[in-house]
């Protein structure tokens, strides 16, 4: 879906895949996020903003995986608990314990779980999903490969074709471009706009602010709280980066002393 086919949807008035009220987390006394409310439109949409900045943070507590003090995440006008298969998750290479003793193909039936019997082997049904997902990202020779034997790259593609598998509305991806090689980005950006073309939608952690027009329509700068939403043309302005870079003690010192005043 393309930037104007996604404003057009938000404006015939249909809920956002994702929106967020009040958003308010802390790690221990130190905040992280502080009040943030916004909306992400259908369609590919970047979180940018620099290091701590709780780009990975505000996907975290809108999963629930981890606890926010104040605030809510709604999917498309509901809770997750009532649209939970319509949501997919990539997270961070990093986070994933890549000694398990799994294949290519293991972790992406994984996805396809919600759908089969709690016994048994895995349907061929699903099996087969599994594959066209690995193909989709271009790993349909290494589906038996333990994915410990895999390239930082492959394995990134692995955890997309998981994410793809579950035949999500939406996807929220944390860093999915980090620490890959050229040709796995390439192959990253063609999924997502596949996936946009189909009326899917992406919310994606991205660092690289050289890419942020060309891979996505809508971007968030984020900078403990939201400094500038909406499409790329609009809100990715030198003025806005400029503001989501700089100043974030003060902002954190500010969201400190409002804390203090709370308990």
């Amino acid at each position: 879906m393309s930037a104007d086919g996604g404003e057009a949807a938000a404006r015939a008035g249909s809920p956002p895949p994702l929106e967020i009220r009040g958003l308010t987390v802390a790690y221990g006394e130190r905040p992280v996020l502080w009040d943030v409310t916004w909306s992400a439109p259908p369609g590919l949409t970047g979180i940018v903003g620099p290091n701590g900045a709780g780009k990975s943070t505000l996907i975290k507590a809108a999963l629930g995986l981890i606890p926010a003090l104040s605030g809510t995440a709604r999917f498309f006008g509901r809770s997750l608990e009532e649209v939970r298969n319509r949501v997919g998750y990539l997270p961070q290479r990093a986070s994933v314990d890549w000694d398990f003793p799994a294949t290519a193909l293991d972790v992406v039936c994984m996805a396809r779980y919600p759908r089969m019997r709690w016994w048994g082997r895995v349907p061929r049904a699903e099996r087969e999903a599994a594959r066209a997902a690995l193909a989709e990202v271009g790993l349909a020779d290494l589906a038996e490969r333990q994915i410990g034997r895999l390239s930082g790259g492959q394995q990134q593609r692995v955890f997309l074709a998981r994410a793809l598998a579950q035949d999500a509305d939406l996807y929220l991806m944390d860093e999915p471009f980090a620490a890959v090689d050229a040709a796995t980005e390439q192959a990253i950006v063609a999924v997502l706009r596949r996936l946009a073309a189909a009326g899917r939608s992406v919310v994606a952690v991205h660092h690289d602010l050289s890419t942020v027009a060309d891979y996505f329509a809508h971007v968030l700068l984020l900078n403990g709280r939201a400094i500038a939403a909406g499409p790329v043309r609009d809100a990715f302005t030198p003025e806005a980066i400029a503001a989501a870079y700089g100043g974030r003690l003060n902002l954190l010192e500010h969201a400190s002393v409002h804390a203090a005043g709370r308990s």
